[in-house]
């Protein structure tokens, strides 16, 4: 196939990106880089001109080869995915190549993959999967994904029928809101690529549906988690929920939902009743936002402490949620405006950095389930791939649907 051979080409850019010296932590630059991505360090002259998707995809695959960026993770997969939308408009030959030779390192020639799939988190990167199936055609990636459409049907589920966060006794009995994006947008892409659109789109609207009733509370909001058996230290002892409305896993619930109206048709059963999720979702999240900087807080709904604090990859997140929202007119269009101070507030924490290549800052790090103590208590990260990826996945649709194209960072 033309698209294939151009993928072999390309591999061998994807190596000269890299830096020499391996990072250190993911999503963590390494200090004293030498030399920049040509697209970040001309954008040094113009920052107007700078193209804020390719300036951190070239940053990006500069810091960390396709060997070295990661392991099989959700992170590093949400990144890849956001890497794969700036290529779907670029269409630069070596992103499709990089996200390629990271696939390649896990699944071998006949399908093969080393993943017990006993997680959620566990299965967001097979979306890779889909995609590397789509634009090449081996069935090596269709045998892989396939792992993933048939663990679920042995895979442990509360007497509702949603899927636990995990199968390890710590996670037995819950859900978190941020599984929903782990498993359902690969769901139905699987189901369009591979024509299995009957279980996948049924499965995926039962999970979210399943998922916001039990989370989702009068102001619109989601919890972070639920937990069935009401055992678990965070868990109401009355309502099994957890404390706190964290921003991320708020963020990642209102990703998924789009992206799952996006996929299924027009008369799937419970598409009214997601719609109607998704419409007080967008009600909370335009009460929450800081009317000061256009983000939104690490606890959504507490914006007023003192110490709470905006953080990045939900502001990306909920900015692309409604900004998509509105395009698809699942939502009224004045979320519109909501979402324009969303994502200038966002490029106020994008820059370039000494060496030329992107800095994204206040990012959370992988987080757990906790108190408001915990959540205030995260790491603020820059370059941290759950701001990066998504960041991508906002700049992508913003870029498009911002009248007179992006505009600076900080302004």
């Amino acid at each position: 196939m033309n698209g294939l051979r151009a993928l072999t080409a390309a591999l061998a850019a994807c190596a000269a990106l890299a830096a020499p010296n391996g990072p250190p932590a993911a999503g963590v630059p390494p200090a004293g880089q030498a030399q920049a991505p040509a697209s970040a360090a001309a954008a040094t002259n113009d920052p107007a001109a700078t193209d804020w998707s390719v300036a951190m995809t070239d940053s990006t695959m500069a810091r960390f080869t396709p060997a070295r960026i990661g392991g099989w993770s959700y992170p590093v997969g949400l990144y890849l995915y956001g890497q794969y939308l700036v290529y779907q408009r670029t269409r630069d030959p070596k992103d499709l190549a990089y996200i390629k030779s990271w696939v390649d390192r896990f699944v071998d020639s006949k399908g093969a993959i080393g993943q017990s799939f006993n997680s959620l988190d566990s299965m967001l990167a097979g979306r890779l999967l889909v995609i590397m199936h789509h634009e090449t055609g081996q069935a090596k990636y269709r045998t892989a994904a396939t792992r993933i459409r048939d663990r679920l049907a042995t895979y442990p589920r509360t007497s509702d029928g949603g899927f636990w966060h995990a199968t390890a006794d710590s996670r037995a009995h819950q859900l978190w809101s941020d599984g929903v994006f782990m498993v359902n947008p690969f769901l139905v892409e699987y189901g369009r690529e591979f024509d299995d659109a009957a279980y996948t789109d049924d499965e995926a609207t039962k999970q979210l549906v399943v998922y916001g009733t039990h989370l989702q509370r009068p102001n619109g909001l989601l919890k972070h988690a639920y937990d069935e058996s009401k055992a678990v230290s965070w868990a109401d002892p009355s309502t099994g929920l957890a404390p706190e409305h964290w921003c991320r896993a708020v963020g990642w619930y209102g990703m998924a939902a789009v992206g799952v109206l996006d996929a299924v048709p027009a008369n799937q059963p419970r598409r009214a009743r997601l719609l109607t999720i998704l419409r007080n979702l967008a009600a909370g999240i335009e009460r929450a936002q800081d009317p000061a900087t256009g983000r939104w807080f690490q606890v959504v709904d507490k914006g007023s402490r003192s110490d709470d604090w905006t953080e990045t990859s939900c502001s990306s997140m909920f900015t692309f949620t409604l900004s998509r929202a509105v395009e698809r007119g699942y939502v009224d269009p004045h979320y519109a405006a909501v979402a324009q101070r969303g994502y200038q507030g966002v490029l106020a924490r994008v820059s370039l950095g000494a060496d030329g290549r992107t800095e994204l800052s206040d990012i959370s790090i992988g987080t757990n389930v906790g108190d408001y103590a915990y959540y205030i208590g995260r790491t603020r990260a820059v370059n941290d791939f759950h701001g990066l990826g998504a960041f991508l996945i906002m700049n992508e649709q913003l870029r498009r649907t911002v009248n007179g194209g992006p505009p600076k960072a900080g302004e």
